[in-house]
């Protein structure tokens, strides 16, 4: 596979970002009717092999179910793309993937719905992995956050569509129709991928994660990113909580429609950010990008649960067309939301070009991305179960304040080895 900027490999851009959004587009309605799902399964607390399970632990199942099953994937998954034609690897997690989403309206309790969500976890990581590797191997070295800010787009340009038309449709017609759409587009991925993308030529013999995971880069932002994951699982899955749960539980209490707005808030700045931050980051460098972007997403995280506040001093209470009547707290909460984009917009693209790069000069861009996964997974997966005992032990506020505290010891580590490494040139040095 050339580093050409041909029309052959724009094709294969583009094939690679509708692949990206229709990743995009299944991993965001779920997020989007989790609310939903929590309210119509109704989680309570159940006694297994004489142990209570709390309904905190069950809801916060409904996440890390689906994380646990990409902590299992990522390495096999890695391994084949480096070792065999990812192409290959590719189509068939988006064969598996129309498969999965079919299922969803099958689903009638938490019990199915942790299992199929497990499943949907290890096609998202698939896709995932084999899409930003491929992006990350054709781009010449100069452009790579560039391409991969493009390929984000496209995830976020799905999840905004995907939130809103999943909020949309699940209000008129239900589950059914949602997940008949979404596997239609997992079909035309799978469709356009075979015919556009060009065999990878590349084979890795052995086992390339053993040298990544002594790379130097890779253990620095490897400080932030650890942390980073629990900041960004727990804030990004409870802002649609907070939203749409019901007020007893410390919740907003808004229909569908209105937690989609709050999730395409952060997708629409994120994805306009990262049109342009990519680039950014391939003329001045990573860590600068990596620090600004996870501190200031910490920041805004510990003022969501000022939304009621700031709402009451603004007056935002309103009755808007579609969504309905609106308490004081949620158009706050909306602007934050997209606040908290704009903040990622700024991280994403340096952070996943880097570990593109280390991986390309070392041999195994797939490995590299999976280090970057697996150093993601303890925080996402612990990350929700946390959330949920917060929000149902100790306060809805506290997810935030929690979530946020995780970001800044986050940047601030990241910061301290970058200083011992570099001094004073530490946020420029790469």
């Amino acid at each position: 596979m050339s580093h050409a900027t041909d029309g052959a490999s724009r094709t294969q851009f583009w094939a690679l970002y509708l692949t990206r959004f229709a990743e995009g587009f299944g991993f965001i309605t779920l997020l989007t009717l989790l609310p939903t799902y929590i309210n119509t399964l109704d989680p309570q607390a159940t006694t297994v092999l004489g142990v209570t399970v709390s309904a905190g632990f069950i809801i916060g199942m409904y996440t890390t179910g689906f994380t646990l099953a990409q902590t299992v994937a990522v390495i096999p998954l890695a391994w084949a793309g480096d070792r065999f034609d990812k192409r290959l690897v590719l189509l068939a997690v988006l064969g598996a993937g129309a498969g999965v989403y079919a299922l969803f309206p099958l689903v009638d309790s938490s019990a199915t719905f942790v299992v199929v969500r497990a499943f949907q976890g290890l096609v998202v990581t698939g896709a995932g992995l084999m899409t930003l590797s491929l992006v990350g191997q054709i781009a010449a070295a100069g452009t790579r956050a560039d391409k991969i800010g493009k390929a984000n787009a496209a995830s976020f340009a799905a999840s905004i569509l995907g939130s809103l038309g999943a909020g949309a449709v699940y209000d008129a017609v239900g589950f059914g129709p949602v997940f008949a759409l979404i596997t239609a587009l997992m079909i035309a991925a799978w469709l356009v991928t075979w015919g556009f993308l060009d065999d990878d030529p590349t084979r890795v013999e052995g086992f390339p994660f053993s040298d990544l995971a002594v790379n130097r880069k890779i253990l620095t932002i490897s400080t932030f990113r650890a942390q980073y994951a629990f900041a960004v699982t727990m804030v990004r899955t409870w802002v649609p909580i907070y939203a749409g749960t019901e007020l007893a539980a410390g919740g907003l209490a808004v229909g569908a429609t209105a937690v989609a707005v709050t999730v395409t808030a952060e997708k629409a700045t994120n994805m306009v950010g990262q049109l342009f931050t990519g680039r950014l980051s391939d003329a001045y460098g990573r860590s600068l990008f990596v620090f600004a972007g996870g501190g200031a997403y910490g920041a805004i995280a510990m003022a969501i649960p000022f939304s009621a506040a700031i709402g009451a001093a603004l007056g935002t209470g309103v009755t808007v067309p579609i969504l309905g009547q609106l308490p004081a707290a949620y158009l706050p909460l909306v602007a934050l939301s997209g606040l908290l984009g704009a903040a990622d917009s700024f991280r994403e693209p340096a952070s996943m070009a880097l570990f593109a790069d280390e991986g390309t000069d070392d041999g195994g861009v797939a490995s590299s991305f999976g280090i970057r996964e697996l150093v993601w997974r303890p925080g996402s997966v612990a990350g929700p179960l946390i959330a949920g005992w917060l929000m149902v032990e100790v306060s809805m506020a506290s997810v935030f304040y929690v979530g946020g505290a995780f970001a800044v010891t986050g940047v601030l580590a990241f910061l301290a080895v970058l200083a011992h490494d570099h001094g004073r040139a530490a946020l420029t040095a790469w």
